[in-house]
């Protein structure tokens, strides 16, 4: 019998019921606490541009099309990495290419920390982009994979929480360092780059011990390699049921006469990327296509240009990192308040209001001028900032298929790469010409379009099972 990508992708297969029946348990919270970890070091890498541009200005001398290329170099390789790594994790699997990516982030990284001039770092924060391209990408696709329906937007959110504590971390450490110049005969600015490549190190290793997503293989053909990973996940998140359901003994049952009414093996389906553009995902494709554009300028315009920003306002390096770190403060704790809502209301509800928080709030810092309303400003535009980004990438996992899911979500999030790479170079000079209150005019502007092109084309999906999205 022949198995059409349209006939699959609204059913449910066994493997898949088997994971939605599991009770989230110790090994659900593992994972994400992993996976979390390893997103740390993509949003440490992001923010860190704005921060090495701001530090490095005075002793390097650097021009503004200069800090503009070392903010934009990072999110240039971003762009490529994302198209290139997100289709290879549809082929070759989530698991391989979470190892690729942060193995060759962390040996690129200590390229960065080498760097005796401007051109070198420029060029290995390229390198460096390339490993992290669709590391958030994957971070979205394994866990929607993984993780049941009823916990999927929340345990997506507390990875996330983990993982914006390198925001913050970013500017205080930069702050720090910067003050210090030289620690042990090194420039400060390059302890940096070395204790994120550190790091990354670390959580590669940790990384190891992963399971292949049971959905990817299944839809790949390899039906008993999904089984004996579902069944080790069973066992390792209930050692006591040795592999059973976690389930009560009615759905247990129920689960159990499903599998064995499949008997018939589930045949590789091989869907061609022109698929995002057939219905239904052709609507979702140009949305969310739109969207990536849009949310780029709001997001990650503030985190990136923040201690530009306040320098060219005339406050000191130092004092402008400082402000910067106290407003990323915010960005974990607002992926902690997005926790308990992500689930409660509907996701695309839950963007759109966070969107037009990080614009009021966006304006206000473009306009202030006193300390305090600084930081007060940039903290709230943070806090919505991270209740919108887990809204935002707990949607995207959802509305593509399995065989479908990284290419999609990673050609769509690459377009906000690339838009980062033009940005700084755009708003720096408008910055010089206009002024911070016309850059955050114009950022505030597009995330009201963002608003409309999600209310009106993006569908709902809230308490949904992947298979029915």
């Amino acid at each position: 019998m022949t198995q059409t990508a349209s006939s699959t992708a609204g059913s449910s297969s066994p493997v898949s019921r088997r994971l939605e029946v599991l009770r989230p348990g110790p090994w659900h919270r593992r994972l994400t606490a992993i996976v979390g970890v390893g997103a740390f070091f993509d949003l440490y890498e992001v923010f860190l541009g704005g921060v090495l541009a701001a530090a490095l200005a005075e002793p390097w001398h650097l021009s503004q099309t200069q800090k503009s290329w070392i903010i934009a170099a990072g999110f240039l390789g971003m762009f490529v990495g994302a198209n290139v790594m997100s289709l290879l994790a549809d082929r070759f699997g989530r698991r391989r290419m979470f190892l690729v990516n942060l193995g060759m982030y962390s040996a690129f990284s200590l390229l960065c920390a080498a760097a005796p001039d401007v051109n070198w770092l420029i060029a290995a924060r390229f390198l460096a982009g390339l490993g992290l391209g669709a590391e958030l990408v994957l971070v979205d696709t394994y866990l929607s994979e993984l993780l049941p329906t009823a916990v999927r937007g929340r345990y997506i959110a507390w990875a996330y929480t983990v993982g914006f504590l390198g925001v913050p971390l970013a500017a205080l450490l930069g702050a720090r360092l910067v003050a210090e110049h030289e620690i042990a005969g090194v420039s400060g600015w390059r302890w940096l780059l070395v204790a994120g490549a550190f790091g990354a190190f670390c959580i590669q290793w940790m990384r190891r011990a992963l399971p292949e997503s049971p959905r990817w293989l299944e839809a790949r053909g390899r039906r008993a390699e999904a089984e004996a990973v579902v069944a080790r996940i069973e066992t390792l998140n209930d050692p006591g049921t040795a592999g059973a359901h976690q389930v009560p003994a009615p759905r247990k049952a129920e689960a159990e006469a499903q599998a064995q009414a499949q008997t018939q093996a589930v045949p590789t389906v091989r869907v061609p990327l022109r698929r995002m553009f057939q219905p239904p995902y052709r609507r979702r494709t140009v949305m969310w296509w739109i969207f990536q554009v849009l949310q780029t300028v709001g997001y990650y315009g503030f985190g990136s240009l923040a201690p530009v920003v306040l320098a060219a306002k005339g406050h000191s390096t130092t004092a402008s990192l400082g402000y910067a770190a106290l407003s990323f403060c915010g960005y974990p704790l607002g992926s902690a308040l997005s926790i308990p809502l992500i689930e409660r209301f509907e996701r695309r509800t839950l963007i759109i209001v966070a969107a037009l928080g990080q614009a009021t709030f966006g304006l206000l810092f473009g306009f202030a001028d006193a300390a305090w309303l600084i930081v007060g400003s940039g903290f709230l535009l943070t806090v919505c900032s991270n209740v919108f980004s887990n809204a935002f990438h707990v949607y995207q996992a959802e509305i593509f298929p399995t065989n479908l899911r990284s290419s999609a979500i990673g050609i769509a999030y690459s377009l906000s790469r690339l838009v980062s790479v033009i940005l700084p170079f755009i708003a720096l000079s408008v910055l010089d010409d206009l002024g911070a209150a016309a850059v955050f005019a114009g950022s505030a502007a597009l995330m009201v379009l963002l608003c409309l092109n999600v209310g009106l084309l993006g569908p709902k999906t809230k308490g949904l099972a992947l298979d029915a999205i």
